[in-house]
């Protein structure tokens, strides 16, 4: 469930800043393996900390924004939690 959702966070924060600083931004994190077209394809560590650190990142970016953007796509995922 990990790998998708942070798929869809990936592709949802696209959307505002740009693939670009996106993927940037999510190649940094430690444990988060992406294939060429950004898509999450292998989580090495905790997955719920590496999706902390992912959201942080785009956070820092645009602030509340970048949470509020994505917290649709959570319905999707009622036993994650942010």
């Amino acid at each position: 469930k990990y790998l998708q959702l942070l798929s869809e966070i990936i592709i949802k924060e696209s959307v505002i800043l740009g693939p670009d600083i996106v993927l940037s931004k999510a190649k940094n994190i430690g444990g988060l393996i992406l294939n060429d077209s950004g898509n999450v394809i292998n989580i090495k560590g905790d997955p719920n900390n590496i999706l902390h650190m992912l959201i942080n990142e785009y956070i820092d970016i645009v602030g509340d924004i970048a949470k509020e953007s994505i917290e649709p796509i959570f319905e999707k995922y009622p036993l994650i939690r942010i």
